[in-house]
């Protein structure tokens, strides 16, 4: 019997948490015994997807700026209607070689607006095709607020005209959709929660670090992982520290980072092994990503997060302080970030303190392989 086709659209623009947790996803279909097509539209991150899982490649865009009002290609410059054009025709070209069973697309119609330009006519090359794939939304527990009129109605009315399912990757006990989404009761019939997109438990490390900053894909990071080489001056030179700069961090800031670090502070672009180091970190301090925060939940150390609110972002601070709430982790605002609070909260996070029992839903990869599934027959 022939596997199931699943084609997998999945565009990051700044950070690496969309093509991180897709490639969760993608590996977990392909274990369930899928074939996947996993359509990139990014720039390269090592590891993402995972070997094995088959691939297509479109030419790279990336945010032109932080607050996702624009779209440039590799090199920064802006995309013009022709390199936008040939993007949509080979995506649809892959579509119609791959003639899937079931058509993914992470984010949209709930974000990644810039895309509509080849997203739109996926939609249609979907309800044209005989026999019709499956359309199934994929999108991350909490959404950024809208600020723009009308935006939260064009989404509810694609989803209605179009896609058989929504899968949020959230659990509902710690947030809903309809918590920042405010017409989720229009589509309610659609949205199958699939628990959120976590990594299995880590191995134990080979090395181990008292505290690890972490700046995700790095590109708006920078300040942070400033200020966590600060604080550890300020700290007993006793502690050892690891700062994971992230691929996209500047190479200049990199360097610069680097050039007058504590010799009890390290410094990488990426470890592969970072969910098994906060295993056995005592601290972790990190942004408010959907997929750090899965790492976290997955280990005992204590965070201490700093969301990301650069051009009016909403998410990060949602997620923060919802965990800050529940005794998860503690919270400092990326706006005036200092040394000297950094330091303070690194002090209070070594204490010893009691955790909260908390039971969320961390397999959301292999649940979502099973949604799918049982939406194929």
């Amino acid at each position: 019997m022939t596997a199931p086709h699943v084609f997998f659209y999945v565009q990051h623009l700044l950070g690496i948490g969309h093509i991180a947790r897709a490639s969760r996803i993608a590996s977990a279909m392909v274990d369930d015994g899928f074939d996947v097509t996993v359509v990139t539209g990014g720039l390269p991150v090592p590891g993402f997807p995972a070997a094995g899982i088959k691939t297509v490649a479109l030419p790279p865009v990336v945010a032109s700026n932080a607050g996702f009002s624009g779209l440039a290609d590799a090199n920064g410059t802006a995309a013009d209607e022709d390199f936008l054009n040939r993007r949509r025709d080979l995506l649809l070209s892959a579509f119609e070689a791959a003639k899937p069973d079931v058509v993914l697309i992470e984010a949209f119609p709930f974000g990644r607006r810039q895309m509509r330009f080849e997203l739109l006519p996926l939609l249609d090359a979907v309800e044209k095709a005989t026999p019709r794939p499956k359309l199934v939304s994929s999108v991350r527990d909490i959404l950024q607020e809208n600020r723009k009129l009308g935006r939260d109605a064009e989404t509810a009315s694609l989803v209605k005209a179009h896609f058989d399912a929504v899968l949020v990757h959230g659990d509902p006990s710690f947030v809903r959709l309809e918590d920042t989404f405010p017409l989720a009761a229009e589509i309610a019939d659609k949205v199958r929660y699939t628990g959120l997109v976590a990594p299995p438990p880590a191995p134990l490390p080979v090395e181990t670090f008292d505290v690890i900053a972490s700046a995700g894909g790095g590109a708006v990071g920078i300040d942070l992982l400033r200020a966590a080489a600060a604080a550890a001056a300020r700290l007993p030179d006793s502690l050892s520290w690891l700062l994971i700069s992230g691929p996209n961090l500047p190479e200049g800031d990199y360097a610069a980072l680097a050039s007058g670090l504590p010799p009890n502070v390290s410094l990488v672009r990426f470890r592969k092994d970072f969910p098994s180091l906060l295993a056995k970190a005592r601290v972790s301090i990190s942004q408010a990503g959907y997929n750090t925060v899965g790492d976290l939940l997955r280990s005992q150390c204590n965070p201490i997060l700093i969301p990301f609110v650069a051009g009016g972002e909403t998410e990060q601070t949602v997620r923060a302080e919802r965990l800050q709430k529940l005794g998860l982790a503690d919270v400092l605002p990326e706006i005036g970030l200092t040394a000297e609070k950094v330091a303070d909260a690194v002090a209070a996070a070594l204490r010893p303190r009691q955790k909260p029992e908390l039971s969320l839903n961390l397999e959301g990869a292999r649940e979502s392989a099973r949604i799918i599934r049982a939406m194929i027959g």
